[in-house]
């Protein structure tokens, strides 16, 4: 975005800072270049695993140490693993910048994993991966990635396996760390009142003397999709349903336009196509959306929703038809407008949350090398025609190259 500034230590670690003057929260993270896609089969949930046991001990704090910290003075301290990224971040009062850039710097660097702190956390993590199993509406999410995306670290679970988890040892986590870590994959990004040298000092004294790393880790592309239709019973009462495929990558320049495709088609607009159509003409479904995920090499598209086991074929049949209408019905004047206004301003609305720019700052960092200022992205929103969009119907909204999932209540 435009106001934001970079300072790159001698170690490859980048510092980005946007100053909001105004502002009295000081929010900063760490985010590496490091998530689950990168993992093993047999290491499969250890960077989630790491997310944890990140806040279990380091060389000079205890884990109530390191959790009371923040805590405090007011201040949060959170972390979270994706496929791609691992972050360590922080909410505190500006006069607290210092302490929290310590913290994370404590906590990312400088972990002990201690023996007796993983085997109280493997509980802890097989716990959470309990609760998703029993919430249907979560766990078709994880399995529909492995659907789509077989035999890849893309189309694993985050957190893990039972029998993963359970295998993890001290030594793992070092050796996965030291596989995939490299300071010139690492962002320390913040967004505050103070000044960007000030931020700079402050990188400078924690971050300096992390010692230099690269790695020659090659990320693999996904083989050759091929669509699959699953049905799977369990102890529910409501179908849950889920749809999708590959999609565009992070580099793709039809990225930004399919995005918007997707969005109108059901974003968390109450006027999405298939909210208007599912919930409000129907009354199929209490809830419906798709979301377009962009990974570093390809993308994923999925729709998901619950219904009526009777409703499932109707509610498919209806998804499939507002697709249809996108492939041969190209966007009046009007509308086109209509979708692009709603992009935009759903776009300002959320860099209104400084945590959440912050966030996407280090991420856009690591990805494309730059944060793309928000007026450009309206540029660019602006130029998209309906036959753009139509051409993108075409090439993603194809009925046959759809993967499907559904979770059905078990026969009694």
């Amino acid at each position: 975005m435009e106001d934001y500034e970079v300072y790159t230590l001698p170690n490859g670690i980048r510092i980005a800072h946007k100053q909001i003057p105004h502002t009295q929260i000081a929010h900063c993270g760490i985010m590496l270049d490091i998530g689950s896609r990168d993992e093993q089969p047999h290491q499969q949930g250890l960077a989630h695993f790491w997310e944890h046991m990140a806040f279990k001990g380091t060389e000079k704090r205890k884990s109530y140490h390191i959790i009371t910290r923040l805590e405090n003075i007011g201040g949060e301290l959170n972390a979270y693993t994706t496929k791609e990224k691992v972050c360590f971040h922080a909410s505190v009062l500006g006069v607290h910048f210092e302490k929290a850039a310590e913290l994370l710097a404590d906590i990312t660097f400088h972990s002990i994993f201690p023996e007796k702190q993983i085997e109280r956390e493997r509980d802890v993590i097989l716990e959470e991966m309990a609760m998703y199993y029993d919430s249907p509406e979560d766990a078709i999410q994880d399995d529909f990635d492995e659907l789509v995306f077989p035999n890849h670290a893309l189309g694993g679970n985050i957190l893990g396996t039972t029998e993963t988890v359970s295998s993890f040892r001290r030594e793992d986590l070092q050796r996965f760390i030291a596989e995939n870590y490299d300071t010139e994959r690492i962002v320390f990004a913040s967004v505050s009142n103070l000044p960007f040298r000030q931020v700079v000092k402050v990188a400078e004294k924690y971050f300096r003397d992390v010692p230099t790393q690269h790695t020659n880790r090659t990320r693999q592309k996904p083989t050759q999709y091929v669509a699959k239709h699953t049905r799977v019973e369990r102890p529910i009462t409501q179908a849950q349903c889920a749809l999708g495929r590959p999609a565009y990558g992070l580099t793709d320049p039809r990225r930004l336009p399919f995005f918007m495709l997707v969005n109108l088609l059901g974003g968390p607009g109450m006027n999405s196509r298939l909210n208007l159509n599912l919930r409000e003409k129907y009354g199929l479904v209490y809830s419906i959306d798709a979301s377009f995920t962009p990974y570093l090499d390809t993308g994923f598209l999925g729709i998901y929703f619950g219904t009526d086991p009777k409703k499932v074929d109707k509610a498919h049949s209806l998804i499939m038809k507002e697709m249809k209408r996108l492939r041969e019905q190209p966007l009046t004047t009007l509308q086109l407008h209509q979708t692009k206004e709603q992009l935009i301003g759903q776009l300002a609305m959320a860099e209104e949350s400084n945590n959440s720019f912050m966030l996407m700052m280090a991420k856009s960092l690591l990805d494309i090398n730059r944060v793309e200022a928000l007026n450009d992205i309206f540029s660019d929103i602006k130029a998209v025609t309906s036959s753009e969009l139509q051409t993108l119907a075409q090439d993603v909204f194809v009925e046959d190259q759809f993967s499907s999932l559904t979770f059905v209540p078990e026969e009694k």
